[in-house]
């Protein structure tokens, strides 16, 4: 079951997608959380960025398997993954 969060539409405000898994009885730090994402206008410049301050990128920047969106993974320093989602515009 999806929940979002918010204070207007996505794309003009920022949105927390919350997830309840169904049947799991609880959670830790591998299945509590999944990830969060964060729209960029360039996901290459952004993971150049956070690589040269010394950040985790565990997916680098490149297109989607099926379609064109860039998309990359960092990690921070609790092992949480954040999706860096390149900007429509």
């Amino acid at each position: 079951t999806l929940a979002f969060m918010g204070y207007g539409g996505e794309n003009e405000n920022t949105v927390l997608e919350l997830t309840y898994n169904w049947g799991t009885e609880e959670y830790d730090h591998g299945n509590a959380f999944g990830h969060v994402a964060i729209e960029v206008g360039d996901v290459y410049q952004a993971v150049e960025q956070i690589r040269q301050q010394g950040g985790k990128v565990v997916r680098e920047a490149g297109p989607m398997k099926h379609g064109d969106t860039v998309i990359a993974f960092v990690e921070d320093p609790d092992g949480y993954k954040i999706e860096l989602i390149g900007s429509k515009n």
